[in-house]
């Protein structure tokens, strides 16, 4: 979608109180997204793509100084806190609301990331902030010592959402948490010790889940993670196996494929890699396997068809349980189906989630069977701030309003027609490898040309990622060598977003194609 603007009336619209400028102030709107008062008016390019409405009005930001907070930063916060700034000119984040971001200049953006694939159903619904207000106004916090509704409530309601057995849950803050307990879990149910994952996964980063975390960017000189093991990713774009068949998406990658219908030689190939991996580097008997059903942090990876279905039954034949993390998938994010792992055809004996479930609101959880539910259960576990009522309140909401809001059906809506857009931009651009994902869980794997498939140098990523930023859009990036932009997006986002995205991503990568 491209809007060429050719006059003064047509680059700068003033808006009105009723519309996304602050108020009370004569701004004008860039087709960038940023907000400009009249006497700094500097005409964009022509072909800047304009941005599409929003009726919101954000309130004037009167807070510290941009400097102030940088020099704060750099004295006060942990430098971790630096180094996971992914722009060279910072982002200072105001206010949002559904699918929009301001800055602290007045300036809009359309959040494709969502605080890392966190806020579900869009930033400050009107919904989910009166449910919180509501239960502000009458207990903040208790624990499960006492019994209060809203932790049965929506214990009861979240789990509706899943087939038998699965119906037990313990409510956490985190998805790390989460990770943390489904290992305890696991471990004490069966008996065993070893945990298998994918290389290239994220579980989490506290010392017992970056064991689970199989990307060396996350990994500490020390010991951590004890008895967790990597098997090979099947990853069928990247990986050494794959085809034009391979995974349950609406794009497939550019590679051939001979294989005969309802047959799939990458699949046997990388189930022959977990079976080596059984072979050589675990005992005969395991605890358990961790798999994301599409790979969050990773980039979006996808794995072919029935992967996880003869991966489940290897490793319960070896005494081990599967637990499926939900973190990044959860919540309709897939568009097909609730759950990442029902399109697997698959059902885990253990389920994580985090992130979506609470709309950025801290909580967690660990859904399970009575069965294993009950091994947890011969100690004693306390968590202080898991469940508590605000919290349940909160993520009651948010399954609400996905179900009120039609959230689920937007994404697949949604996220179809973007990664088919995508996919032409895939045919268009040398350096645009592969488009993956399901529903608002999509991956764009940048490579310096389709024949190797190599990564795209980190600089070249930085320069498209920024370039992307300054046109009004933000988006992420992951994979193990940070070669994959990552959308995920709030799932309110529309049609005409995402055309808007698509036209500042082909003039991003046209810029660079240019340049180089």
């Amino acid at each position: 979608m491209y809007k060429a603007i050719s006059s003064l009336s047509g680059r700068c619209a003033a808006l009105t109180r009723g519309s996304c400028s602050r108020p009370s102030l004569a701004y004008f709107h860039r087709a960038s997204g940023a907000l400009c008062q009249k006497s700094a008016f500097k005409p964009p390019s022509t072909d800047v793509p304009e941005m599409p409405p929003c009726n919101f009005s954000p309130e004037k930001y009167m807070g510290m100084s941009k400097d102030r907070m940088i020099e704060i930063r750099r004295q006060n916060c942990n430098p971790m806190t630096t180094k996971v700034t992914y722009y060279k000119k910072p982002v200072f984040i105001h206010q949002g609301y559904m699918q929009w971001l301001w800055d602290v200049d007045g300036r809009r953006y359309l959040d494709l990331f969502a605080g890392v694939a966190t806020v579900s159903v869009g930033h400050c619904h009107p919904k989910v902030t009166a449910a919180a207000e509501q239960q502000l106004k009458k207990l903040w916090h208790t624990t499960n010592i006492y019994v209060y509704p809203t932790l049965h409530e929506y214990c009861e309601k979240l789990a509706s959402h899943f087939p038998d057995p699965l119906k037990v849950i313990y409510l956490t803050n985190s998805g790390s948490e989460a990770n943390d307990l489904a290992i305890l879990m696991a471990r004490l149910h069966t008996g065993n010790y070893d945990i298998i994952t994918l290389r290239g996964s994220y579980h989490g980063g506290s010392p017992q889940t970056i064991g689970l975390t199989s990307n060396a960017a996350y990994k500490y000189p020390v010991a951590s993670g004890f008895g967790c093991t990597n098997t090979m990713c099947p990853d069928v774009f990247r990986g050494p196996w794959g085809g034009s068949h391979c995974r349950d998406s609406p794009v497939q990658t550019i590679r051939e494929c001979t294989c005969a219908q309802g047959h799939c030689m990458a699949n046997e190939q990388y189930i022959a890699q977990l079976k080596e991996t059984f072979a050589t580097s675990v005992p005969n008997r395991i605890a358990g396997f961790f798999g994301e059903p599409i790979q969050g942090v990773g980039g979006a990876v996808q794995y072919p068809k029935n992967y996880l279905k003869d991966a489940y039954k290897l490793v319960r034949e070896r005494g081990g349980i599967c637990i499926a993390d939900e973190v990044q998938t959860g919540f309709g994010r897939t568009g097909n189906h609730f759950w990442g792992f029902q399109g697997h055809n698959v059902i885990p004996d253990m389920v994580t989630m985090a992130k979506g479930i609470g709309n950025g609101f801290p909580i967690g959880a660990v859904v399970t069977t009575p069965e294993i539910a009950a091994s947890f259960a011969k100690g004693l576990h306390f968590n202080t701030f898991g469940g508590n009522p605000l919290a349940c309140a909160v993520a009651s909401s948010v399954l609400d309003t996905i179900r009120e809001d039609d959230t689920q059906q937007n994404s697949l809506r949604v996220g179809t027609h973007l990664m088919t857009e995508l996919a032409k931009l895939r045919d268009k651009y040398e350096i645009i490898g592969d488009v993956r994902g399901k529903g608002l869980q999509i991956g764009v794997e940048m490579v310096r040309d389709k024949a190797s498939r190599d990564p795209l140098p980190p600089e070249a990523m930085a320069e498209i990622f920024e370039d992307v930023k300054d046109m009004g859009v933000l988006i992420g990036k992951g994979a193990i060598y940070g070669q994959t932009f990552r959308i995920k997006p709030p799932m309110c986002i529309t049609k005409e977003d995402a055309d808007f995205f698509m036209a500042v991503f082909d003039k991003s990568v046209r810029n660079y194609m240019e340049k180089r």
